[in-house]
């Protein structure tokens, strides 16, 4: 007798969604859930375990890890057969992106693949010919992508990645703009939006109503920190109009009067607080104050975005952390099953939740108060 394949498909996906929320299942609690035999279930978890989609053990399943107890990563490949090769092209290796690439390293490891990793540098002609280098060699079976998405020539751009001739997901990248092949696209990313909604709120809760942004004019991630911004301050009812774009980072010619001219802004418009996107401006930001005698939290509250290094500031900055590893690894697990399952598998996009590192920067000592 054979199985009602539809319905199989159905049941694994089930099965791969609850494994993913618990880590672990059993094989008793699955057959519940599902309103199937024990002996169904078993059959379920043996061909997920065949594919490298979970770990089979006595009674049920665990995701398959390089940390489960007893047992070496497991290689999910045929006798004889090369292991699958997933390509990865990001647009930097010195900020940011190691994390994320550390999360792909590991889960490939977990799941017995291999990681093809190029570096690019925000530059689409780069990142073209650093994709083209993977397809060339004809060992990637799947590319896990970062593109620049912006100025002239991102529908190309997308209209380009959509036509390779191997399955791609983009990494901490959507495509901005809606169309018929955009829309076939599938990614994981950061949500940069609420990111930037709880450092809003976080800084309301300790009695800011008057608080400023500044913005990296170039980054990928400024656009979804805007709209987190805007609609925090219309939730909570205050100003949104202190927006600064422009860099001020130490290494930014000219930084030093930028930053006067935001800080004398500050002073002129009530603003007590500031949340500053990325680590290195925040650090030159709170540089320049503490210079000026500018104590804070007293006088003006500081929140950082993106915590690469703003643990180091004097005070430690409060910062917004994307979970950057996790992006790498819920990339990882995507193409993999993407890959196993083939055109059955429904399109997934998937939002990855960011946490908020509270540090002397945004909350005043009680002997402050």
């Amino acid at each position: 007798m054979t199985e009602d394949r539809p319905f199989a498909h159905q049941r694994r996906e089930r099965i791969v969604g609850e494994l993913r929320r618990h880590g672990n299942v059993r094989v008793r609690d699955l057959a519940r859930l599902l309103e199937v035999s024990e002996p169904t279930v078993r059959r379920d978890i043996a061909a997920l375990d065949a594919r490298g989609l979970l770990t089979k053990v006595h009674g049920g399943a665990t995701l398959p890890t390089a940390l489960h107890p007893g047992r070496t990563p497991v290689r999910r490949n045929r006798p004889g057969t090369a292991p699958l090769t997933i390509g990865m092209v990001v647009p930097s290796l010195d900020y940011y992106w190691p994390r994320v690439v550390s999360g792909a390293r590991a889960a490939a490891m977990a799941l017995g693949v291999q990681l093809q990793l190029r570096g690019s540098s925000y530059d689409p002609a780069e990142d073209r010919r650093q994709i083209g280098r993977l397809i060339e060699a004809g060992q990637v079976q799947g590319l896990l992508l970062a593109p620049t998405l912006d100025g002239e020539g991102v529908g190309e751009m997308v209209d380009w990645i959509s036509d390779l001739p191997v399955p791609t997901i983009m990494v901490e990248r959507q495509t901005p703009h809606w169309t018929p092949t955009a829309s076939q696209l599938e990614w994981v990313r950061s949500d940069h939006t609420l990111g930037l909604e709880m450092a809003v709120r976080h800084l309301h809760e300790h009695g800011h109503r008057r608080v400023g942004l500044v913005l990296s004019e170039s980054s990928p991630t400024s656009a979804h920190l805007a709209r987190g911004w805007f609609r925090a301050c219309e939730e909570l009812d205050l100003p949104s109009d202190f927006v600064v774009r422009r860099a001020v980072s130490l290494h930014v010619p000219g930084h030093r009067r930028i930053i006067e001219g935001i800080l004398d802004r500050c002073r002129r418009s009530g603003v007590t607080a500031l949340i500053v996107h990325s680590d290195p401006d925040a650090l030159s930001v709170a540089q320049y104050l503490t210079e000026q005698g500018v104590a804070i939290p007293d006088d003006i509250a500081l929140v950082g975005y993106d915590d690469e290094v703003a643990h180091l500031a004097q005070p430690a900055i409060t910062a917004v952390r994307p979970a950057k590893a996790r992006v790498g690894r819920v990339a990882v697990e995507m193409m993999v099953s993407r890959l196993v399952e083939g055109r059955h598998r429904p399109g997934q996009r998937v939002l990855v939740l960011p946490e908020l590192n509270l540090r002397d920067s945004s909350v005043k000592r009680p002997e402050s108060l």
